[in-house]
C-alpha cells in the first residue's frame, strides 16, 4: 500500500525562537489510506406543550397552520414548520398519529406518556409507568459517552397546571418507577457536561483532585467488606456502584479530546431573558453531540401548563391560558406566532447541526431528531392528529426528500417509536401499544 500524501502527526507544533505553538486539526494529519471511524448516530427528541393549530379546530382544515402537503418535490411545508426549508429533505411529517395513553391527562402525566405511550399508573403509592423512548435508545448507545443521556428544560417543570411538577412532568423515565429530571439550570447541565469549574483549568485541577479521592475512597471500602454482614453488605455495594459511575464518567470525560471545540466557561445560571435561555440550551445539547460527551437528549422547550409570556414576539399573554383559545381567531393567531417561534428555534438547531461536519457527513446526516407534541387541539386537550415530526439523516437509516405520511386513522404514537428504534438497529417487537412500524420513513 502507498501513502498518497506526507502525514503529519497529530501532536505536531511550530517551533521558532524559544516559542512553541500546537497546530490544529489539519487533513494531513490522517494518512491517506486511513479509514474513518463509522459516525455514531445521534438522537434528540424536542417537546412542546399544548398541541398545535391544525385542522381540527371549528374553523376546520383552511385553519391548519401544522400540516404540510405533498412529498418528494412537490412537499410542502406548513406555515409552522417554513423555518425548516433549507433542510426540508430531512424531514418527514406524519399525519394520524394518536397517544391513547395521554387521553384524559388534562397535563398531568401529557409530558411522560409522549415517549412512554403507556398510561401511567396513577393510583400506585410511587411513579410507575413504563422506560421511555429515549432511555431504551440510551441503553444501546448510550453507554460509550460521558452522559448516557442529556435531559434539560427551558424552565422549571414545575407548573401548577401539570400537577405541581409531580413524577410525570418529565419527558424520561429510565425504568419503570425511575422518573428523570429535566434540568432548566444551564450552569448545571454545563457542569454534568465538562465537570466541576468555570474554566478549562479549573475543570483540569478539580478532576485530578477528583481521581484521587476517588481510589482513597475504593480502598477504603474494599477493606471493609470482609467485616460487614449481608445487609450492610448490600448498602455498601449500591455504594460502590455509584463510585464506579462517577469513575465511569470521569475516564470517559477525559478520554475525550476537545481541544478542537471552542467550549465557553460555565454558565451563571439561568437567564432572564428567554430567548437567550431556550438559545443557550440548544447550543448546550449541540455541543454535548459534538464533542460526543452524549448521544441521547431530551429537551422540554417550554413545561406543561406553563404561564410563560412572549413578550419578545410581541404576545404579553401566557402560553397556557391562550392555549384555551375557543376557538377566537386572535387567540389562535397568538397561538401560531408562539408555536413557530419554537420552531425557528429548533430550527436554527438543526442548522447547526448540518453545519458540523462529522466524517463524510454533518451531524444532522448522522442523527434522528423528533420534535413535536402530545396533544392536538389545545382547547379540547385532545390527542388525536397529534403533530409530530422527525428530522435527520438517521446515518443513511431515514428517507431523504421531504414527505409527509398521511397514517391510517388513529396510527398508534407508538408504531413512530418502534419505527425509530428499528432504524437505530434494535429488534423488537413491542413499544407501548404499537401494532407495527411505519413503512416509508
Amino acid at each position: 500500500m502507498f501513502v498518497t500524501r506526507k502525514h503529519i502527526p497529530r501532536r505536531a507544533v511550530l517551533k521558532a525562537a524559544g516559542v512553541t505553538i500546537g497546530l490544529p486539526f489539519l487533513e494531513a494529519m490522517t494518512p491517506a489510506f486511513a479509514q474513518t471511524a463509522a459516525p455514531k448516530l445521534r438522537t434528540g427528541f424536542f417537546y412542546l406543550p399544548h398541541g398545535a393549530i391544525m385542522g381540527n379546530t371549528a374553523h376546520g382544515p383552511a385553519m391548519d397552520r401544522w400540516t404540510p402537503s405533498g412529498a418528494g418535490a412537490n412537499f410542502k411545508l406548513s406555515p409552522i414548520l417554513a423555518a425548516l426549508e433549507p433542510h426540508k429533505k430531512y424531514v418527514t411529517s406524519f399525519g394520524g398519529l394518536e397517544n391513547a395513553a395521554t387521553a384524559g391527562s388534562v397535563h398531568s402525566f401529557t409530558p411522560a406518556t409522549w415517549l412512554s405511550a403507556t398510561r401511567p399508573d396513577t393510583g400506585a403509592a410511587r411513579a410507575h409507568m413504563a422506560t421511555t423512548l429515549d432511555q431504551v435508545i440510551a441503553k444501546i448507545i448510550g453507554q460509550e459517552t460521558r452522559l448516557p443521556s442529556l435531559e434539560v428544560a427551558s424552565e422549571t417543570i414545575v407548573q401548577s397546571a401539570a400537577g405541581g411538577g409531580g413524577a410525570y412532568a418529565t419527558l424520561s423515565f429510565r425504568d419503570a418507577d425511575s422518573p428523570l429530571p429535566m434540568e432548566p439550570n444551564p450552569r448545571k447541565v454545563f457542569l454534568q457536561l465538562f465537570g466541576e469549574g468555570d474554566t478549562p483549568q479549573e475543570r483540569a485541577a478539580i478532576n485530578r483532585k477528583t481521581g484521587s479521592l476517588l481510589d482513597l475512597i475504593m480502598d477504603g471500602t474494599k477493606s471493609l467488606q470482609r467485616d460487614l454482614g449481608s445487609r450492610d453488605k448490600a448498602v455498601l455495594d449500591g455504594y460502590l456502584e455509584s463510585v464506579r459511575e462517577i469513575e465511569r464518567r470521569m475516564q470517559k470525560g477525559q478520554s475525550n479530546d476537545l481541544s478542537a471545540l471552542n467550549v465557553p466557561e460555565a454558565p451563571v445560571g439561568e437567564l432572564d431573558a428567554f430567548p437567550d435561555q431556550v438559545k443557550l440550551m440548544f447550543d448546550l445539547v449541540a455541543l454535548a453531540y459534538q464533542a460526543d460527551l452524549t448521544r441521547v437528549a431530551s429537551y422540554i422547550m417550554a413545561a406543561e401548563g406553563t404561564n410563560r409570556t412572549y413578550n419578545h414576539i410581541g404576545i404579553p399573554d401566557s402560553f397556557h391560558p391562550v392555549s384555551h383559545h375557543a376557538n377566537d381567531l386572535e387567540r389562535i393567531n397568538k397561538l401560531v406566532k408562539i408555536q413557530t417561534w419554537h420552531l425557528e428555534q429548533f430550527a436554527a438547531f438543526i442548522t447547526k447541526m448540518a453545519a458540523t461536519p462529522d466524517g463524510e457527513g454533518s451531524l444532522l446526516d448522522h442523527s434522528i431528531f423528533m420534535y413535536g407534541s402530545n396533544m392536538s387541539n389545545s382547547d379540547q386537550h385532545n390527542n388525536y392528529p397529534e403533530p409530530n415530526i422527525l428530522v435527520g439523516g438517521g446515518n443513511g437509516k431515514l428517507k431523504l426528500g421531504g414527505q409527509h405520511l398521511a397514517l391510517a386513522e388513529r396510527t398508534p404514537i407508538a408504531n413512530l417509536h418502534l419505527t425509530v428504534l428499528q432504524k437505530i438497529g434494535v429488534e423488537r417487537e413491542k413499544f407501548g401499544d404499537s401494532t407495527g412500524i411505519i413503512a416509508g420513513v
